[in-house]
Formats: structure tokens, sequence, C-alpha cells
């Protein structure tokens, strides 16, 4: 079975972080872009629409994580975010979550239980999209055949 790479975006302030998570992500086959702001994020966005998670630290100097997820869950609804909060600031996460994040992690994360959350929210993406295609594939077909 050929495993297809998640497309993720890291964004954290910590450039030192977001270089390792990376390298170590992309060690592991995914395809990754690192950022470090939530506006660069809302940007790398913009440019690259296969982008299926974005992992998003919560504690960020200028746009926030919060700030930041609302906007990408308005531009970009599919995508999914895994938040990452440090000690303290889980209240924080799970407000994410209520806005729409997949889910949260504790810094420093868990690399297995970051791998498996990839996955997981990489295919809940695929699920969505794919009840799109079906949605939009039944109402061509009660359109009679009809091409708009």
């Amino acid at each position: 079975m050929v495993r297809v790479p998640v497309n993720v975006l890291v964004v954290d302030d910590e450039k030192d972080f977001v270089e390792m998570f990376s390298l170590r992500l992309s060690e592991f086959g995914e395809r990754v872009t690192g950022v470090y702001s939530g506006q660069e994020a809302l940007e790398a966005l913009k440019k690259d629409e296969y982008i299926d998670v974005v992992i998003l630290d919560i504690k960020m100097p200028g746009m926030d994580g919060v700030e930041t997820l609302r906007e990408i869950k308005r531009h970009h609804p599919l995508v999914e975010v895994i938040m990452l909060t440090g000690h303290g600031t889980v209240d924080t996460a799970v407000k994410g979550m209520k806005l729409g994040a997949f889910d949260y992690l504790n810094k420093p994360a868990d690399f297995k239980e970051m791998k498996e959350k990839l996955e997981a929210a990489r295919d809940r993406k695929a699920q969505h999209e794919e009840r799109i295609r079906q949605a939009e594939a039944r109402s061509l077909m009660r359109r009679g055949g009809e091409l708009y």
C-alpha cells in the first residue's frame, strides 16, 4: 500500500522549534512548510491550496493561535488544525477546539502522538472532501444532465 504524505504547515514563533519539527516530519515523508507567525500562515495557505493540516502554536506575538485559527477556518474551512499548547494554556486549546480545531497537543509534543493526530486529521479532511464531491455529483445528476 502506498502511503500518501500529509501536507503540513507548522506555525510557531520559535524558529528552532519550527526548523527541527519540520525536519523531523520531513524525515517521515511528510511535506512540510514552516512559518513563524499567524500572518505568515494565512499567506502560506493562500499560496498553497494543498495544505492538509496546520500545526499551530497558541502563544505567539501579534496574531495569536486562536485568532489565526479563526481566520484559517473562515477562509479554508476544510484545513484541519492541531493546536500546540504550553503548560497552563489548555483552556485556550479547548476554546480552539470549539472554534473548529481538530485537536491539541501539549508542548513538548510527543512525536508518536503527533504523527497519529496528523494522520487522523488528514483522514478527516479527506472524508469531508469526499462527501462534498458526492454531494456535487448527486446535485449534477438531479439536474437531469444539464451542464452548468
